[in-house]
């Protein structure tokens, strides 16, 4: 048996628990993979959580320390890869036939087979007690069933309610006894917490490659990270696990593993000392201090003057920000000096290069240009603070960020070929697209839009949508970049649609007719660019003033010779199968492109359009939507950062 999910299909394994022992209807309770962060199981009653298993470490799951002892009886196949996140076991040769299922109750069982008996025996069960009822001591509690109070807070933090525990309710959890310093790291340090479950993963960062020594000092370099772990436990510990946020569902047990908790070095340094050597550091560190402020001052008088400056207030919020920091020297040696051969792409933003840090690791390098100051720092900024919280296959991975002098430098994982725009607009190139590579790379942009839209922390829409921002890995997988200009969508209210926005920012050809005309900001712009996307994917060619794909997309349509929109270098190559899955995108990229915001259907609906070859409507006419001519076209300008520039609207017919 699978528990899991399809990244590529959008299937889900999950269990279901029946209505009653008796019963076997659906019930209350479902036991579903979590991805989003270090995959983990969770147990959910009614959109309410009730159990959690903790992050796979490589062995086992954190919170289920016994699977450790199946040894000879039992093999775990964990499946982590671009295609498919999933969990499942086989019995060994010899041992008892196993089952695993979720009662109505909320409690999952692994069952063995007595055959001396005929019957089926508990051989474990969760959750086991009440430390595994998720979230038991709140945010930075830490529960353990064999001490007299159940919950404590950890090391370095205190009830958040001091009345709330004495009456025996820990759930408002615990709040830090000394805020963290973070200057430049060496004021803080790291508590270990031994032999713990896991806390809770969603939201956090997960970096396989790093060795746990790289992963503290990332963690001790970034002010929003609290506390780090292996996400490996094998070997002594490897791979990285960061939490930017509160610590939840956290507990004891035997055979768990270790949590490094980020505290203030005040909280750190607990261990007495003799009366003599105490007096002797206050003298020393009393004579230091004195020093340093004497060296200091004038330094900081200066940075004070500067701090006020607009440019330097961005950044410090950046070093506040959840982007890890880079060494500039490091970055440099990586490129060569920012070698002109390293270079591998240019923009309105700068320079892209290939780097290789020390440890083999490829990396894209992404050097923001001097020439435009203001609009270019905004969108380092903006690329930081939203780039960083994001964690999806679809999404290009942001490694870190560095700040030195004038230069400000993105860190990126490699993205070996390039951008979707130099397969599907080569005519060399285009013909090792096959068609099912096409439907994947769509598929692919269609799951990371809807992450952005609607499961991320923060929902945001892209804005610029283009082939050029679509990457692609050496496994040809399709990954959403650049952030630049992307918006957070978290200020607008449940029953409000769109924003307005003074400042069109984005790319001629891809743009919606409400945001290009009126400057209307909803998710439902990132659903019309996706359409253009997708057919010029299917077709292989460029939407453009002297070539308007949508028009001709929708003539072909109307005369029922869809399939002649297709890429000749597939065409002939599909079976019929993958003919009608071709006509399929081009109905469903028409409805995308479609005039009004109402008309066009939401991501969470597209996917299963394409994925099910069930469009439920027929597009209507679309409204064609490209720039004048102006003097910036012979410039090629993609973006028009004043929001004054002239657009027309052609109707392709009166309605």
């Amino acid at each position: 048996m699978r528990i899991g999910e399809s990244i590529k299909t959008g299937a889900v394994w999950s269990l279901s628990s029946w209505r009653g022992a008796d019963d076997p209807s659906a019930g209350d309770f479902r036991f579903v993979m979590d991805t989003r962060g270090s995959p983990e199981f969770h147990a959910w009653r009614k959109g309410r959580k009730t159990y959690r298993t903790g992050p796979w470490n490589g062995v086992r799951f954190s919170g289920i320390p016994e699977m450790g002892t199946y040894k000879g009886m039992f093999e775990f196949q964990f499946t982590d890869t671009v295609d498919e996140v999933s969990y499942m076991y086989h019995a060994y040769a010899g041992s008892p036939p196993s089952r695993v299922f979720l009662d109505e109750s909320g409690v999952i069982h692994r069952m063995v087979w007595d055959r001396a008996l005929g019957a089926w025996n508990v051989f474990w069960s969760g959750p086991r007690d009440q430390c595994d009822s998720y979230g038991a001591c709140g945010a930075f509690g830490v529960c353990s069933v064999v001490d007299a109070l159940m919950c404590g807070c950890i090391s370095g933090f205190r009830p958040r309610s001091p009345a709330e525990w004495r009456m025996r309710n820990p759930s408002g959890g615990c709040v830090r006894s000394t805020p963290l310093q973070c200057e430049g790291g060496g004021a803080d340090g790291f508590y270990t917490l031994r032999g713990v479950k896991l806390p809770e993963t969603h939201g956090s960062s997960v970096d396989n490659g790093a060795s746990l020594e790289e992963c503290g000092w990332r963690c001790l370099r970034n002010c929003f990270c609290t506390a780090y772990a292996a996400s490996d436990i094998r070997g002594g510990g490897s791979g990285c696990i960061q939490w930017f946020a509160e610590l939840m569902d956290t507990r004891f047990l035997n055979g768990g593993q270790d949590l490094f908790v980020r505290l203030a070095t005040s909280d750190l340094d607990t261990t007495p000392k003799p009366a003599k050597t105490r007096k002797f550091a206050a003298i020393i560190t009393t004579v230091i201090i004195g020093v340093l402020l004497l060296l200091l001052l004038p330094g900081f008088l200066i940075w004070r003057k500067v701090r006020h400056n607009k440019e330097d207030t961005m950044f410090d919020d950046i070093m506040r920000g959840e982007c890890p920091m880079y060494d500039f020297e490091t970055i440099r040696a990586a490129t060569g000096g920012f070698c002109p051969e390293k270079e591998i792409g240019r923009g309105g933003f700068g320079i892209v290069y290939k780097g290789q840090m020390q440890d083999g690791q490829e990396i894209a390098v992404k050097k923001l240009s001097t020439d435009n100051r203001v609009q270019g720092l905004k969108e380092f900024k903006n690329e930081v603070d939203l780039i960083a919280r994001l964690q999806h296959r679809n999404l290009v991975r942001l490694l870190g960020c560095c700040i030195h002098c004038s230069d400000r430098i993105l860190v990126y994982e490699y993205m070996s070929n390039k951008s979707l725009d130099n397969f599907i607009f080569d005519l060399r190139r285009c013909a090792t697209l096959s068609w099912k590579t096409r439907m994947d790379i769509i598929l692919g942009v269609a799951r990371g839009l809807l992450y952005l839209h609607q499961d991320s922390r923060h929902t945001m829409i892209h804005r610029d949508l283009k082939a050029a921002n679509v990457l692609l890995n050496g496994e040809m997988v399709a990954k959403i970049s650049d952030f630049g200009i992307a918006k957070l969508f978290s200020s607008i209210s449940d029953n409000q649609d769109s924003t307005v926005t003074e400042r069109i920012v984005g790319t001629y050809g891809y743009m919606a007719p409400e945001y290009a005309m009126d400057g209307m900001v909803s998710f439902m712009q990132d659903v019309y660019s996706f359409g253009v996307l997708l057919l010029e994917i299917v077709s292989g060619r460029r939407n453009q003033r002297n070539f308007n794909l949508i028009a001709h997309a929708w003539k072909l349509f109307e005369e029922n010779k869809s399939l002649k929109l297709l890429d000749p270098t597939v065409r002939d190559d599909c079976n019929p199968a993958e003919l009608e899955q071709a006509a399929t995108c081009i109905q469903v990229g028409l409805l995308c492109v479609q005039e009004s915001p109402s008309q066009r259907p939401q991501m969470a609906v597209v996917i299963p359009m394409l994925s099910q070859q069930q469009v439920p409507g027929r597009p209507f006419r679309p409204v064609v939507c490209m720039p004048a001519s102006t003097p910036a076209d012979l410039l090629d300008v993609q973006e028009d950062t004043s929001g004054n520039f002239q657009m027309i609207i052609t109707e392709l017919e009166g309605r």
